[in-house]
């Protein structure tokens, strides 16, 4: 059974065109690809570990190493891309129920903004 951070080869393909391209610098060693990378992401994220303690054992590269291109490509905007096309493709094929949908304010943005708080005495 595949772990959770494990990512097959379908998904790769639909995941890799989302990425920024990664343009390693002239020193250091071979940058680590990108999946091995988000493999990297997804399992520090799945168990909760810190980035520090990324078992090299894994593969995947170093915490920090992974941890550089998450941020990455949150600032590329790739989560957001990503969860688009997943739930763009989850609905054609009639997968979602949207009967059981609810909204959070936590998650939309609140439009109007909120109240300044009252002053202090």
């Amino acid at each position: 059974m595949a772990k959770p951070w494990e990512i097959d080869e379908g998904l790769w393909v639909r995941i890799a065109t989302l990425l920024p391209e990664h343009r390693p610098g002239s020193r250091g060693p071979v940058p680590l690809d990108d999946r091995k990378c988000l493999q990297g992401v997804l399992f520090v994220l799945y168990t909760g570990i810190n980035w520090k303690h990324l078992p090299p054992e894994l593969g995947f590269g170093s915490g920090i190493t992974c941890w550089r291109r998450f941020r990455r490509w949150c600032e590329a905007g790739v989560w957001d891309r990503l969860h688009h096309l997943l739930l763009s493709e989850l609905h054609a094929l009639g997968e979602i129920d949207w009967s059981a949908v609810c909204l959070d304010g936590s998650h939309v943005r609140a439009k109007k903004g909120a109240r300044a708080p009252a002053a202090r005495r």
